[in-house]
């Protein structure tokens, strides 16, 4: 069972938002967004992954097992079709789940992440990938150390979010997880999913950060390529944990977004 959490409007409910996140993170990186959503009419849903947040460790904690994760939670907390907001290995995890199960899906927010079959790993993504270098980084890092590699790319981000982001390195099993993620599969996996996304033909918008060293603004603009219709939106000046860096005004453009593009659900 994974934890979540939660927001519900105290009106009519347009339908569910269902934030995934990505790595090192947890479901706090939606709290913003989540309280907004609630007060625009959205239920809004924010899981934590297996090992991260307080949502128990699960190994092996591979992509496929994360993807039945998010079916799980979907088919037990939402069941019906949702509006997706994916950030990082959220993104890798939650669009391939979206591509197989097109009839839960209702809009997307694609956010700092990939989703090529010739995609590259970064630098970090490289060092978890090798073994050896990956069990060194995963167990010397401390809660110093922590908070200062994410607050060195993500100005401003609270001690409250990189408490919560540490839960990740509680214990072995956790920090374990990490490597069996990044190991278990390759950007080829994601050849039979070539323009699935714009055949999703859901409101899509693209929300990147013009200094993210992780999912550079590229992907952005070729994400826009293979998606016509998604709406692209470039927060200058921010980098790829924008929901740390500037929650109010990312938030404020997802909520925008499902207000122009989403109709508001039919009941019955």
């Amino acid at each position: 069972m994974l934890s979540y959490l939660e927001a519900t409007p105290s009106g009519e409910t347009h339908g569910t938002l269902l934030g995934v996140h990505g790595y090192p993170e947890s479901g706090h990186m939606w709290s913003v967004l989540v309280e907004r959503a609630a007060e625009a009419g959205w239920r809004a849903l924010a899981p934590d992954l297996p090992g991260y947040g307080d949502s128990a460790p699960d190994p092996p904690h591979t992509w496929a097992r994360m993807i039945a994760a998010v079916d799980r939670f979907h088919a037990n907390y939402a069941g019906e079709p949702v509006a997706l907001c994916v950030h990082d290995w959220g993104g890798l995890i939650v669009l391939r789940w979206a591509c197989d199960n097109p009839e839960k899906v209702r809009a997307l927010v694609i956010s700092a992440t990939g989703f090529f079959p010739d995609g590259k790993w970064h630098g970090l993504a490289q060092a978890l990938r090798t073994e050896g270098q990956g069990e060194e980084f995963v167990d010397g890092v401390t809660r110093e150390a922590f908070g200062q590699l994410l607050a060195g790319v993500a100005p401003g981000i609270t001690e409250q979010a990189l408490d919560e982001y540490f839960k990740a390195y509680a214990d072995p099993a956790r920090r374990r997880g990490q490597l069996e993620l990044y190991r278990s599969g390759d950007f080829s996996e994601l050849e039979p999913y070539r323009g699935r996304l714009a055949a999703l033909d859901v409101p899509t918008l693209l929300l990147f950060g013009s200094e993210d060293p992780f999912a550079p603004v590229a992907s952005a603009h070729r994400l826009a390529r293979e998606i016509p219709h998604a709406r692209l939106e470039i927060l200058d000046g921010v980098g790829h944990f924008m929901f740390d860096e500037v929650p109010d005004r990312a938030a404020a453009i997802v909520v925008d977004f499902l207000g122009a593009a989403v109709r508001p659900r039919i009941p019955g």
